[in-house]
């Protein structure tokens, strides 16, 4: 009797840990030439301390139970408002001047989405896009239209000039000065995305997006972060993804679902399916960027090609990792 006691006592903790389901939970802040000699001290550390907070902060939230939608929008909406990201707060600018702001979510369960582009004068971008997923029969809604659904639920409203920046306002002014000039605009002109995503402690895997866009875009111009399979895409049968970069190539390669699909119908890894997408077939096509993603196992994987990218994960087995440059893990 006391060798079998002595047995159960062994092994319960052991059982108690192979059967716990584990969180994960990873996000970026937009990749590009991201150097350490064009970077102050000061700079490189407030980058890392916001990183370092909003890391924890989520996987905390995770581990507490809190579901994945919830976790995603709540990080997400911390880094749109704060001006050093290309998203909410500190959007890029128009050819016109203007802020024209994009963003998706997704939950893998049942492939529910929803998405919002063109938006100016929402709060969030990211907590209408929930709300175009889980209170209208829609995807993705535009403009004038996403503003006015956004309205009808008391999403709070802002005014333009809520998103102006003196850092971006003097990017726009480079750009067309350049651009006007027929010289080649400052290669970041396209980068600055944000993006989050998670496993929870159900099971489901969710990913999130947001952005300004493109500096100097025109015409309505869409990138890939409200289109769901380029930007964002969460199954929990594979993965969730997140990416930033030139959105263009990252639609037309439907980066976000081929990581996912490389994963389900190829049995592919995880971060080998990123490096195949990222550092193989974007790199031949031209196009620069990066992705966060994390699978059903609680892996994670952060992929780029350009020389940084803004990073944090925490791991399903609990390993925290932040990043800025190429030459970190």
């Amino acid at each position: 009797m006391r060798l079998l006691s002595g047995l159960f006592i062994c092994l319960f903790p052991l059982w108690a840990v192979a059967t716990e389901q584990p969180v994960a939970i990873a996000l970026h802040g937009g990749a590009g030439t991201i150097e350490r000699d064009r970077m102050s001290a000061e700079v490189e550390a407030e980058y890392r301390s916001f990183l370092d907070k909003a890391i924890s902060d989520g996987y905390q939230q995770l581990q507490a139970g809190e579901q994945g939608l919830d976790v995603v929008v709540a990080i997400i909406q911390r880094m749109e408002d704060s001006p050093l990201f290309n998203a909410g707060k500190g959007s890029v600018y128009t050819w016109d001047g203007q802020h024209e702001l994009d963003a998706s979510i997704m939950h893998g369960a049942q492939l529910d989405a929803g998405a919002v582009a063109g938006v100016a004068t929402v709060q969030s971008p990211i907590a209408l896009a929930r709300a175009v997923m889980e209170q209208s029969p829609h995807v993705m809604l535009a403009s004038r239209g996403a503003e006015q659904f956004a309205k009808e639920l008391g999403i709070p409203e802002v005014s333009p000039a809520y998103f102006e920046t003196d850092r971006r306002k003097r990017a726009l002014e480079s750009y067309k000065a350049r651009t006007q000039a027929g010289i080649e605009p400052h290669v970041d002109y396209k980068f600055g995305t944000v993006g989050v995503v998670v496993l929870d402690s159900k099971g489901n895997l969710v990913a999130g997006t947001s952005t300004g866009g493109m500096t100097g875009k025109r015409w309505g111009r869409i990138g890939d972060a409200p289109v769901i399979g380029a930007g964002t895409y969460a199954d929990n049968r594979s993965c969730a993804v997140s990416a930033t970069g030139h959105g263009e190539y990252f639609i037309r390669h439907t980066v976000a679902r081929d990581i996912c699909a490389r994963m389900q119908f190829a049995g592919q890894g995880l971060n080998e399916a990123a490096e195949a997408v990222i550092m193989d077939e974007l790199v031949v096509a031209g196009g620069d960027g990066g992705i966060v993603a994390v699978d059903a196992g609680g892996e994670v994987a952060m992929v780029f090609n350009t020389p940084g990218m803004y990073r944090a994960s925490v791991s399903g087995s609990g390993v925290k990792s932040i990043g800025i440059f190429g030459d970190e893990p």
